[in-house]
This record gives structure tokens, sequence and C-alpha cells, in this order.
């Protein structure tokens, strides 16, 4: 008769198992991620807010450096004791994070309307210019760092490379004057200026629930017409402000796809005889598209902050128009809290962001 020895039950392999938390996808380690990167929004926040008010005060109350001049003395001092800005200024700083908690950035001190109604009125017009942007931004900077990175180190690459170098060094408002008066002066192509002509913005007057949006709004009018001429408004500052965009797309798409045709799994593909072309569509050009996703929070503030100069070029009231008004008026109440709510728009952009390469490339997350 045979007898069996029956063996222990081996123990987990430590190196192997799945550590807690990291089972099933690193679910748990993802949450802990997106804890911590939502966390992160309310520091940001905090500190860029309160920069923006220390800074806006360096320069004095803004009751007189709005009117300093043009009112004799006491009903200066009248108007600065009735808006609270002779009180200390940890006090004044106080009640206004209190405000900003409860949603009210100030009443600007030139034409008397909350800052919140301003964003509203005019915020959608830099959100459809900046949603064009990034339109003309992809649409030229990543096929055209890919190009480069296919003919590295050769003449095309060369151009590619300073014209790349020249998109983003260029300033926003020399760009526009340029495509205005090559477009718009010299061909007769496109408008000079606007977000829609007078037909169109009288149309849009008159539309029940507008959402401040002309593209939107102008397809639901239904009129054909009135969407080529929106497109039409938007052609030159989109590309204006797209290019300045562009210029780190192509660098980054060019710089990545050069790191990737030399990982391991490239070299194997390649001894395989693998096609050069074949290797850049399918193995080397979407590892290459992450890093633009990782720093898209950083080109949302850079076309936050080229907006106010496109804007102002192109006169399309947009948020950054109305910035370089308020600006020009000295009404820092205004410019205080616009820039309190771009820092709130850039902070969570960041978050978003953050999120999207966490979920497109796991090794973010750990």
């Amino acid at each position: 008769m045979t007898t069996t020895t029956q063996l222990p039950a081996a123990a987990p392999d430590e190196e192997t198992a799945p550590p807690a938390g990291r089972a099933k996808g690193g679910g748990g380690t993802f949450g802990r991620y997106l804890l911590v990167r939502f966390a992160l929004i309310f520091p940001t926040i905090f500190i860029l807010v309160t920069a923006v008010f220390f800074i806006m005060r360096a320069t004095g109350d803004p009751i007189t450096a709005a009117q300093g001049g043009r009112l004799p003395a006491d009903q200066l001092a009248e108007r600065i004791h009735q808006a609270g800005y002779d009180r200390p200024l940890l006090t004044q700083y106080w009640e206004y994070l209190g405000g900003i908690l409860r949603g009210d950035f100030g009443t600007t001190l030139s034409d008397n309307r909350p800052v919140t109604e301003v964003i509203t009125t005019f915020g959608s017009a830099t959100l459809e210019l900046a949603f064009y942007a990034l339109i003309i931004a992809f649409l030229v900077g990543v096929p055209l760092g890919r190009l480069a990175a296919y003919h590295r180190d050769k003449t095309p690459d060369a151009v590619l490379r300073v014209f790349g170098i020249l998109a983003y060094a260029t300033p926003v408002f020399f760009a526009g004057l340029l495509l205005k008066l090559v477009f718009s002066r010299w061909l007769g192509w496109l408008p000079v200026a606007g977000r829609a002509s007078t037909g169109t913005e009288i149309d849009l007057a008159g539309l029940d629930g507008a959402t401040g949006i002309y593209l939107i709004d102008v397809i639901r009018l239904g009129d054909g017409a009135a969407i080529a001429d929106v497109l039409e408004h938007a052609v030159l500052p989109a590309v204006a402000l797209g290019l300045l965009t562009a210029g780190v797309f192509l660098r980054l798409v060019r710089t990545n796809v050069i790191g990737t045709f030399g990982a391991g799994y490239i070299e194997a593909a390649r001894s395989r005889g693998v096609p050069e072309r074949r290797l850049l569509r399918t193995h080397a050009y979407r590892p290459a598209l992450i890093p633009i996703i990782t720093v898209m929070g950083m080109q949302i503030a850079l076309l936050l902050g080229g907006a106010v100069l496109t804007e102002t070029t192109f006169e399309w009231k947009g948020l950054g128009f109305q910035l370089a008004e308020y600006l020009q008026a000295r009404d820092f109440v205004a410019v205080q809290g616009i820039v309190a709510v771009l820092a709130v728009i850039v902070a969570v952009s960041n978050f978003v962001v953050d999120v999207l390469a966490a979920l497109i490339d796991p090794r973010v997350r750990y």
C-alpha cells in the first residue's frame, strides 16, 4: 500500500501578492490619488486668492486708486469709509475670504456691477475662444510634432522646430496684428474684429435662453449664414491664440515620440521588419500624447492669460477684454475679483487634467 505525503499549502509569495488597496487594478491607489489631488485644490486657490488680494492692496485702497485726484479729499475719505477700506487690512482680508466662500467677489467701482455678473456675462465668450484655440493647437501642434519626430535631425525637423519656437515666443498681440493685416486688410477674406456681424448680434439678442456661446446659439437659430458668420469671426483670434499653445504641443510631441522610438518594444518591432511609418503611427504616437494631457492644465492658464491680449486686439467682448477695460479704469475691485475667479478655474482645470492623465496612464497614480 502506497502512502502519499500531504504537502503543506504554499504560502502566497510576498513579492507577487498584490498589496492591500492595489487589488483589482489599483482602485484603492487611484482613490487615494484622486483624494489627494482634490484636496490640493483648496490650498492652491487660497494661496492664489491671498496673493492677488495683497498685491492689489499694495497700491493702496481701491477707492483712492480709482478716484484719487478726481474727488475732493473729504468726499474721497467718505467713500473710503463707506466701503470699509479704512479698516485694518487683515479685517478686510478675512471679510473678502468670507465673501468668496459665499460666491461674492465684490462689486465693480466703475459700473457698480457684481463681479459674478460680469463673469457670467462675459465668461462664456472667453470659454468659447479658449475652446477654438485648443482645437487649433491640436490640429497644428500635434501633427507637426509627429512629422518633426519622423524626420528628426533632418531639414524638415529643423524648420518645424524653428516654427515651434517662433509660435511660442511671438507675442499674441503681434501675431494678431499680422493676421489682421494679411487676412483682413490685404486679402479681405476674414472680418477684422468682433464676435459676429451686427445682423447676427441682433438675432442672438432676441434668442430666449441664450448661452452666450455664439456657436451654440446660432446653431439653435438654425441659420446657416449666421453659423458661417460666427465661425469667420472666430478664425483669426483662435489662430492667434492657438499658435501660442501649438508651439508647446509641437515640441512635446516631437520630444516624446523620439524618446519612445528608443524603447525596447520599438526596437523589438523594428527587428521584426515593421516599417518606420507603422512604428510611428501604431507604437510611438499614442504614448507621446500623454504628456500633452499632463500639461493641459498649464496651457489653460496660458490660454486665459493670452486671452486678455487676444480679446483686446480683436475686440472680442470676453472676460479678458473686460479685464483690460477695468485695468484702464483702475477698478481694482473688478480686477481682483476676475483674477480670483480665473485662479479658481485654473486650479479646477489642473485637477481635471490630473484625473484624465491618471485614467489614461496608470503609472501617474503611483
